[in-house]
Order: structure tokens, then C-alpha cells, then sequence
């Protein structure tokens, strides 16, 4: 039987809702490792070892997925490879994930290291969508906008869903605040609706109760 492909592994992995809470452990671990270095580099080279080595090699993505390699023989994988290409942490941090059978979650650490950075430095991702792609001028306004009323450094990561008709659609962590024509249409069925019942119900009333009656 044919193992799985390597982005099918990781994807089915990332599906566990425990994935994220213990690539968050690692992504600490990782900007600990880098402390008062240069954390914007170190995470922007982890960033380029995915997509440059990993995602662009699925041969040796799959090898270090593999089930059929032990935690031991991936660590020799990497010391064989590694040397040569990339600073000592990222080394390292490839090294312990490898140990702990954990190489799937590295998209994941990234991401998680990326959010942790971000909110270290006063900043805070901000998901806007819109029903089409924001041009330059565009998200450059929006992102403005979001400095004048927000208490900390906007990031905004635009999103494009066509089912928004239009409007936008902010995400800041759990809250979300829906300004979309989508939106605001159901809201007025919903208040036509309740309307339509009310008078309804208001003539049943008159009818059930006539004056003078």
C-alpha cells in the first residue's frame, strides 16, 4: 500500500483540535531559542526552509514524514542534510521536532511562532474579508482606518469571499464584526419578518377583541 502524500499527512494531522495547542508549546520554544536575536529573520527563514525545502521537495517531505523511519534516524536525516544551509537555531529546532516525531506540525509552529511574534511586538492579526481581491490603495486605506480605532498594530491579512456581495467582514481573533451586504440583508429580513408577524398578529387581535364589544 502507498503511504499517503505528505500534504495529506500534515493536513490530516492539523485536523486534531489538540495540533494547535502543542505546536504552540514548540513555536515558544522556538522564539525562546532565539531570545533577543533577530526574530523577524530566524522566522522568516523557517518560513523559506517550508516552502524553499519542504513544499518544493515532496521526496524528502515524505521521507521525513515517513512512519516507516524512526524518531533517531530522522535526527541523522537532518545531520546529514542540514549542515551548510540555514543558522544553528533553525538546525536545532528541526532536530528537537524530529526527536519528538513532530516534523508535521512545522507549518503549523510557523504560524503559531508568526501570531506569538506579532502580539509580543504590539501587533495583532487582523482578517479582512471581501468578496474581491482589495487593491493596493485599497488595503492600504483599510489598514489606516484600523490604526485610528484599534489599540495596538494592526496586521491585516485580506481574505476573499464572493459570498460577502460586499461590504467587509473583520475577523480580530475570536470577535467578528460583519459589515457585509450579506449581512445587513438578512438582518433586514429578519426585521421585516418580525414586522410582518406583528401586524399579522395585531389583526388577529382587533378580530378575537372588536371594539365596543
Amino acid at each position: 500500500m502507498n503511504e499517503a502524500t505528505p500534504k495529506a499527512q500534515v493536513s490530516s494531522v492539523l485536523q486534531d483540535p489538540s495540533a494547535r495547542a502543542v505546536a504552540t508549546v514548540y513555536a515558544n520554544a522556538f522564539l525562546g531559542a532565539v531570545g533577543d536575536g533577530d526574530v523577524a529573520g530566524q522566522l522568516e527563514e523557517l518560513g523559506s526552509f517550508i516552502e524553499g525545502v519542504v513544499d518544493a521537495n515532496p521526496d524528502f517531505a515524505a521521507i521525513l514524514l515517513s512512519q516507516m523511519l524512526s524518531k533517531d534516524e530522522k535526527v541523522a536525516l537532518l545531520d546529514r542534510v542540514l549542515p551548510g544551509h540555514g543558522s544553528e537555531i533553525l538546525q536545532n529546532f528541526l532536530r528537537v521536532l524530529a526527536s519528538h516525531d513532530r516534523l508535521e506540525l512545522l507549518p503549523l509552529v510557523a504560524e503559531e511562532a508568526q501570531l506569538e511574534f506579532e502580539t509580543r511586538s504590539g501587533r495583532q492579526r487582523v482578517q479582512v474579508t471581501t468578496a474581491k481581491p482589495l487593491s493596493g490603495e485599497e488595503l492600504e486605506k483599510i489598514t489606516q482606518s484600523l490604526k485610528a480605532k484599534l489599540p495596538f498594530e494592526p496586521v491585516v491579512d485580506p481574505q476573499v469571499d464572493p459570498s460577502v456581495i460586499g461590504g467587509l467582514v473583520i475577523q480580530i481573533g475570536n470577535e467578528i464584526h460583519d459589515g457585509s451586504v450579506k449581512t445587513r440583508l438578512k438582518s433586514l429580513r429578519g426585521r421585516l419578518q418580525q414586522r410582518s408577524l406583528h401586524e399579522i398578529q395585531s389583526g388577529r387581535d382587533r378580530f378575537s377583541h372588536p371594539e365596543g364589544d
